[in-house]
């Protein structure tokens, strides 16, 4: 099984794919300085498989790399990840 995630960000969205075929996507907006998580969403089908948090750690590490802007989880599963996993609070806008 090969999996590839990469952020278009034409679409304002990260993706996931599963042997060619997305299977989740990360939706945002970039506003100002921070970027909006609006929603996650993966195949139910492929759901077992962790895809989920892997493509919302890639994101989070993709933004800290930028290094330019603070994070924004209006989405639920986003805001999970960030509060089960400390390391990335540091990212979260607090303003």
């Amino acid at each position: 099984m090969s999996t590839e995630i990469r952020n278009e960000a034409e679409n304002s969205r990260y993706t996931i794919s599963v042997d060619g075929e997305v299977a989740g996507f990360a939706d945002y907006r970039i506003e100002g300085g921070t970027i909006v998580f609006i929603r996650t969403e993966v195949d139910p089908s492929k759901r077992e498989g962790g895809l989920a948090g892997r493509l919302v750690q890639y994101a989070l590490d993709d933004v800290r790399t930028s290094g330019t802007l603070a994070v924004v989880p209006q989405c639920s599963y986003v805001a999970h990840f960030i509060d089960t996993h400390p390391d990335y609070q540091e990212l979260v806008d607090r303003g």
